[in-house]
């Protein structure tokens, strides 16, 4: 450990310890989560140095650097993922900067943007929510598995329209594995989540090609999202290795942050009568609009203001995203300190969600502080990124959650079975399953 942080002894950085050889403090930060952070910054300050998930890393927790950071990219900061999360979800729009991100950036809008969601995506997304959430009557249910499954099939529809039947089995199981191990050690020996996770995505590859082929080989258009990236006539034309790597973008973006939000939604809804009693009503006022058998439009969705609320709030109150990476590509100097080139940036953005100044009584679930459109558009809400890099599937996310909570409440009512332990960090999870009963509303 003395080795350690003589070896990374230079004059000028921020202070912080650094750990063990090669793992570094990445065991204490994935265990103890936001409590490693609040100690590292009582003993060092708001920026600070330590090496987790196997690079020398400075960790900022100042607001004003972060905003900073987030808002200038070109000026010798680009993304700079952890190497288990590069090797495994390939080169994707989180990891690349300049004229490539603007070009990836410009494909996914192009099909899951707005625009996109509202035009062609909408009627069918309310159609397999609906299917979905049917026959739960009278069930015992693990909601963080429902919330998964449904986040994880509802994107793979719209990209494998055709062949969703037929390969989704053979795509799932993989795609878990995809996504444990995009945060450990990239330790590449039999057994290791990493290993497991590069072996997932040889799969998937290889699932995608031979989609992809027989897709070229054949005279069928198709209409869902695969059929738009191999068109000829899209305006951001891809190769066959980046289509798989939006592939493997959009599912794992939705399979992650959709399920959990979905989750954490019903669980402080759960807890808070009052806040269910007027997203019911919003849902039931919409319906009352409609004739027998009518289905909610879009701008149904859009006049769906309490719900977005619930959505924010949750998402503010669990943090399902804690923070982002940059790296630096150039020696710089920020806030007095020294940042080397080729180290990471932790932006910590989590501490910001429980500003008391800018939300009061922040433990507290609160959907109706979102109606003051203000606070959705302050310079420290970082809930869907920053700058350059807002989260291009917001929309098509925030459509799929309210779908959900749709057919949800106006269906249903729940008991939540206790006892189950929940893991904040580094991602929201229950172990055992967060257990549901429900029955008819």
């Amino acid at each position: 450990m003395k080795w350690n942080e003589i070896r990374y002894r230079k004059k000028g950085l921020p202070p912080g310890t650094m750990g063990w050889p090669l793992v570094g403090e990445t065991s204490d930060f994935l265990k103890y989560g936001s409590e490693f952070m609040k100690t590292q910054r009582s003993k060092h300050g708001e920026v600070f140095k330590t090496h987790i998930l196997g690079s020398p890393t400075i960790i900022s927790m100042d607001p004003e650097l972060n905003r900073y950071i987030l808002y200038n990219e070109s000026k010798g900061l680009v993304p700079g993922y952890p190497k288990a999360m590069v090797d495994i979800l390939g080169t994707n729009i989180s990891t690349v900067h300049g004229a490539t991100h603007k070009h990836i950036r410009g494909s996914i809008l192009s099909l899951l943007g707005p625009v996109a969601v509202k035009e062609k995506l909408f009627p069918n997304l309310l159609k397999c929510v609906k299917s979905f959430t049917a026959d739960w009557d009278g069930k015992t249910i693990d909601i963080q598995e429902k919330a998964q499954e449904m986040a994880f099939f509802l994107a793979f529809k719209q990209i494998f329209e055709s062949e969703s039947r037929s390969i989704y089995d053979s795509f799932k199981p993989e795609f878990e594995k995809i996504v444990s191990g995009t945060l450990a050690l990239p330790i590449n020996i039999p057994g290791t989540s990493y290993h497991i996770g590069l072996q997932a995505r040889s799969k998937v590859i290889k699932l995608s090609r031979e989609i992809i082929k027989q897709r070229r080989s054949s005279s069928t258009i198709h209409r869902d999202m695969l059929g738009q990236m191999m068109s000829d006539e899209t305006k951001y034309p891809l190769n066959d290795e980046e289509i798989i790597s939006q592939i493997i973008t959009i599912l794992n973006s939705g399979y992650e942050t959709v399920s959990k939000i979905t989750m954490m939604s019903l669980k402080y809804l759960h807890g808070d009568l009052k806040a269910l009693q007027e997203l019911r009503e919003e849902h039931f006022g919409i319906l009352g609009r409609k004739e027998a058998g009518e289905s909610i439009t879009w701008e149904d969705y859009k006049s769906m203001s309490f719900t977005l609320g619930v959505i924010l709030e949750s998402l503010r109150l669990a943090t399902v995203v804690n923070g982002v990476m940059r790296r630096t590509t150039s020696d710089l100097e920020l806030n007095g300190y020294k940042f080397p080139k080729g180290w990471r940036i932790y932006i910590y953005t989590r501490e910001v969600n429980y500003d008391p100044l800018l939300h009061p009584e922040p433990l507290k679930f609160n959907p109706w502080r979102w109606l003051d459109k203000k606070l959705e558009s302050h310079k420290y809400n970082f809930l869907f990124g920053a700058g350059g890099r807002l989260c291009p599937g917001k929309e098509l996310g925030l459509v799929m959650i309210s779908l959900f909570l749709h057919c949800f409440v106006t269906q249903y009512r729940w008991e939540e079975l206790e006892g189950e332990e929940m893991v904040k960090f580094p991602r929201i999870e229950v172990p055992n399953g967060l257990h549901l009963r429900i029955s008819k509303y």
